[in-house]
């Protein structure tokens, strides 16, 4: 089956000055329509950078992305803006960053699908629905900001699904509430992909929040380095370009290098460490000038 998602080579440089910084590194991914995953790594690994791009604020300097048949590297302004309106929506840390001020919970959900050209009659009675999809019925003529931390962030996903969005990105979703509240989002968020049919990625650094996902992708030096699925088993990710990353803990125990063999045993790849040549030659150099 085709994938949803496709990310293929993605690089993404940023430049400052003659400073060049590569933020993406050859990064491939698959999602599958429906599917939630969760992107975890290191800060500075690429995660926000790739959610970035998934949501059309951003393109690569080379590689494909493409949601659904949309080539997001390839498509004009016009076209991503319009994917931005109607095929994507956004939840951030920051559930400010979903609200505006001195609006009604109710007028915040209407607020993404009046801009986009929707009817007003049609939008006015999705925002009650939503509303009520997230239990926030009766709180709708409160303004969010006045509200809870956990309340902030159900207003702010009812407002991110106000253009019936196919694909949903979380960044770090419950990044500012505690874990009951937490788990009651991340619950709703479960409830709310079924009900909708939503594609969702999210970006976490809580390893109780990436275990809720169908998938979890870890990201390290701007490439994918490793998954692990529903039955608990971490796979390494071998790109397009044949590189897999090797978990750091796992080359400290071998010591693994920056060189090592690779043979075929009984079809097994087996990798194992090469040691530097340097103390070789010095060994053998050494050797032959005191027999001269």
């Amino acid at each position: 089956m085709k994938p949803y998602i496709n990310a293929t080579g993605l690089v993404r440089i940023f430049r400052s000055d003659d400073i060049e910084t590569f933020a993406l590194q050859g990064l491939d991914l698959t999602v599958t329509l429906g599917e939630m995953i969760a992107l975890v790594g290191p800060s500075g690994a690429g995660k926000s950078t790739f959610l970035n791009l998934l949501a059309g604020l951003d393109r690569p300097d080379a590689g494909v992305l493409t949601v659904g048949d949309l080539n997001l590297a390839d498509a004009n302004e016009r076209t991503r803006a319009s994917y931005r309106r109607n095929t994507v929506g956004f939840l951030w840390q920051q559930s400010t960053r979903n609200l505006v001020p001195g609006l009604t919970a109710h007028e915040n959900v209407m607020l993404p699908a009046l801009l986009a050209g929707h009817d007003h009659a049609v939008v006015k009675q999705r925002a009650y629905e939503l509303l009520d999809a997230v239990e926030m019925t009766a709180q709708r003529n409160r303004d969010p900001l006045r509200m809870s931390g956990g309340q902030q962030q159900r207003v702010a996903l009812a407002a991110a699904l106000a253009c019936q969005p196919q694909l949903l990105l979380a960044d770090e979703p419950t990044g500012e509430v505690d874990w009951a509240t937490a788990e009651k989002i991340l619950l709703l968020l479960q409830t709310l992909r079924q009900q909708y049919k939503l594609t969702i990625v999210m970006v976490t650094h809580d390893p109780r929040v990436a275990e809720t996902a169908d998938r979890t992708v870890a990201i390290r030096d701007g490439r994918t380095s490793s998954e692990i699925g529903t039955d608990d088993i971490e796979t390494v990710v071998v790109d397009s370009a044949g590189r897999l990353q090797i978990p750091i803990e796992i080359r400290q125990r071998i010591g693994l290098g920056q060189r090592a063999t690779v043979t075929v045993v009984d079809g097994v790849i087996q990798i194992t460490p090469k040691r530097a040549q340097v103390n070789d030659y010095t060994l053998n150099r050494s050797t032959t000038e005191q027999s001269t």
